[in-house]
Order: structure tokens, then sequence, then C-alpha cells
């Protein structure tokens, strides 16, 4: 292609001319755990009083039954039940998120390939490839906003819709022509602030905006709908109103690494994955010194999400504020050996241990410099200074279940046991859908993997 066509038209080539058998084993196998991911935390999120909100207000709208809602098992038009499985998924705040900017691309190329998939008849290997494809394409859009859309207020919703998209756009089969208008058409379909996704259940509402408008513009470009090709790198367009930086990264040696490989962290404890590492770094100084929370003087943490000032506040009392508050994550970690799903319980919130160690967290006054423009992917220190004088210190520069670390399926396998049976799905269907997840390449598995995980 021509250095002089228009970005949404060299990422419509990429998008639409990438076969499967192009892409990498490792990095199907990555979608694969993506899936399982989204699929665990959404049987967290099922009674979480946003998801059954939209839910609800989607069954009482009613249409033509596409596809079906997890774990309820009753079917929307194929939009739709993206937007509530996404909602679902994101309220629990256990989705994957990707290290450089805490997007969850994940979940949108999860939701929306499946309900697609579901609705085609696709075949697995065409889902597996849309949703590698998708987070490629998402990915890349987002590592050129970070940190710009992020100090402007925007929240990673805005260019997860293009994961959204371009997976719904391969498994419709579109043009280059078309998967371009479908891409111009989701960098003008959605919003999201920063702010609503830190304090409020706001930030599941734009997963769901995002998995129904990724849709739709891929719809709406097979139907014949056009839209401005140059809005992502025209003056006034998506990438310069949104801060971007670094573009011409965005097309740079497209296939010869995947983001879902490199990038994608799968979340083996709830909450902002940015405190994922220094949780880890608690809890392995804490076993280190073999620390009574009793016989803690002070505790300091040094993360490099410092540099975002995003830290949150101490003793949280819901599951939102628990999500983002690294002064729990650290305390909770110190005295329970982990953080882990029980601690957005409100109950274990209100530890009078926990909370004792919360007052005593400080902040490093001069945090390590960072190496680059993404604050979320360098992990932190926790030194735990004891009353009778000694330090114990640990340093983690990245969490479990991340790129860098590696995925393991024990990990992936073991979060969908613990999340899955949360909705009272029968033992020998989780195990039942988990196999076909593993296997998901095989056949056309959208309906028996919905089938499989329904209630009803």
């Amino acid at each position: 292609m021509s250095d002089d066509q228009s970005l949404a038209l060299r990422l419509a080539g990429f998008a639409t001319e990438t076969k499967p058998s192009t892409i990498p084993s490792v990095a199907l196998e990555r979608a694969k755990m993506s899936l399982a991911s989204t699929v665990a935390s959404t049987a967290m999120g099922q009674n979480i009083a946003s998801a059954r909100i939209i839910r609800d207000l989607d069954l009482a709208n009613g249409g033509t039954p596409d596809a079906t809602i997890w774990f309820v098992g009753k079917k929307l038009p194929v939009a739709a039940a993206a937007r509530v499985n996404a909602i679902a998924s994101d309220a629990a705040a256990s989705d994957d998120s990707d290290l450089r900017s805490i997007a969850h691309i994940g979940t949108i190329v999860s939701t929306t390939s499946v309900a697609l998939g579901e609705k085609l008849g696709s075949g697995g290997l065409d889902i597996l490839a849309a949703m590698v494809v998708g987070y490629e394409i998402a990915g890349r859009i987002d590592e050129a906003l970070t940190p710009g859309r992020m100090q402007r207020g925007f929240h990673g919703s805005v260019s997860t819709v293009f994961g959204g998209t371009v997976a719904a756009g391969r498994l419709l089969g579109l043009s280059t022509q078309q998967m371009a208008h479908a891409i111009a058409l989701a960098a003008t379909s959605i919003g999201g602030m920063a702010i609503s996704a830190d304090t409020s259940c706001g930030r599941e509402y734009h997963a769901g905006c995002s998995a129904a408008a990724g849709l739709q513009a891929a719809l709406a470009a097979q139907a014949g709908f056009e839209g401005e090709l140059g809005v992502l790198d025209k003056p006034r367009g998506f990438l310069s109103a949104m801060g971007g930086q670094a573009l011409e990264d965005i097309t740079r040696d497209l296939g010869a690494s995947w983001d879902i490989v490199t990038d994608m962290a799968i979340k083996l404890m709830p909450g902002a994955h940015p405190f994922h590492a220094t949780a880890e770094a608690a809890s392995d100084a804490a076993r280190l010194g073999h620390v009574d929370p009793n016989e803690v003087e002070a505790i300091t943490i040094s993360s490099s999400v410092q540099w975002t000032k995003f830290k949150g506040e101490p003793h949280p009392r819901n599951l939102v504020d628990a999500a983002h508050s690294l002064y729990y994550f650290v305390a909770a970690s110190i005295v329970d050996g982990r953080f882990s799903w029980e601690h957005m319980d409100p109950q274990k919130m209100a530890d009078p241990v926990i909370a004792a160690l919360q007052d005593k967290v400080a902040f490093d006054p001069n945090p390590t410099p960072l190496p680059d423009r993404f604050p979320h992917r360098h992990g932190g220190t926790v030194i735990i200074k004891m009353k009778n004088g000694k330090e114990y210190r640990s340093t983690c520069k990245a969490p479990r279940g991340s790129g860098p670390r590696g995925v393991e399926w024990s990990d992936v396998e073991a979060k969908y046991r613990a999340l899955v049976p949360l909705c009272g799905l029968p033992g020998e269907r989780i195990e039942a859908s988990l196999a076909l997840i593993k296997g998901f390449e095989s056949g056309h598995p959208s309906a028996r993997l919905t089938s499989l995980i329904s209630l009803a």
C-alpha cells in the first residue's frame, strides 16, 4: 500500500489480508486464554447491579434473537448481546487488560467475536484470528494514545472499540474498503471519561458501549455506510483530538509481533491492573520476612503508577473503590499473603487488621523515573519496616499472567474454576466449557459454548 493512503485504509488492509495460517500459534492460544478469562469475569459480574440493569433494559427492548447472554441463556440482537456480556465482564473488575494502557481489549474482542460467531456459525479458528487481529489494531492505536488520552481525560474504551470493529469486520468478510469505513465509523462512535471509570460503574458502561458500537460500525459498513477515511490522521481527527504520538509506530512492522502476546495481561487477581505487580511485591516481602502484621511499623510503596497519581484512597467499602485502592491491595497482600477474588467482598474490606495496615502506607516521594511513556508497564517495590527495625523489600516488574512473564494455562484454569461457579453453573459444565475453549479452533464452537454456560 502507498504511504499516501489514509491510516484507516492501511490498517484495514492488514486486518482483511492477514490469514489465520500466518498468525503464530502462541497468539491464537492467548486469544483462547483471553476468552476463558472473559467468561470467568462475566460469571463474577452477572449479579452486580450495573450488569443487571443493562441486561434487563435490553431484554425488555427485545429484538431478533441472534446471540446468547452468557449464564442467562436468553437471546438478543447481536450488538445487544455483546454489550450485555461485556458489561458483566467489566463490572467484576476481573477482565484482562493491556500493560501499556490498561485498556480492556480482551473483553471487547471476546464478547463481540463470540456473539457474532454464534449468529453467523463462524469457525473457531476464524473467531480466534479475528480476536488476535482486532486486539492488534486496538492495541496499536491505544499505544499511540498513551499517555495522551488519559491526560485529556479519556478512558480506554475510545480504543477498545477498534478491537470489536475489526474482529466483527473479519467475521463478516468485509472488503478492505468496507473495513476502512468500519474503522472510520468506530473512531467517531465512542466516548468514555476516565474519571467516570475510576470512581463509578461508568467503567463497565464504557465496555458495553465499546462492544455494541464496534459491532454496529462493522455492520453499518457492510451495509454500505461510509465514513471519513481520514478521520484517524487528519487535523482535528481522532489521533489529534486524543493526543496521539509516535504515529508512525501504528503501522510499523505489522505482523512481526502480536500485542496479544507481548502486552496482554490476564488478571489473576481483581481490580486495577497497574496495582497487581505492586501487590505481588507486597506479598513476596511479607513472606520473605514471615511478617506479623501487628509488628509492622511502616510500609513504603515505590511504584511506576505514582507517575499517573493513580492510587485511590485507603479503606474502600465497595467494589469500585477497592478495585482502585493501592493502599488496600498492598495491605491485604501483606496480611493474607495474596490479593484475590475474595478481597472484593465488603466483609473482607472491613477486616480490622487490613485496615490498620492501610494507615501505615506511605509513598516514595522520589519513585524511579519511567524508562518510557508507559507508566502502567513497570511494576513496583514494597518495603516493610518492622517495629524491631528490620526491613523487608521486594520488587515485581510485571504481574503473573502478563506477556513479559508468560501466561500459563494452569493460572487461567484456576481463575475459571474459581469464578464460574459463582453463577451456579454445575461442575461438569464448567469443565466441559473450559475444555471447549481450550480447543476452540475446532469446528463452529460459539453456539456450543453459550449453550454450555447457559443456566436457562
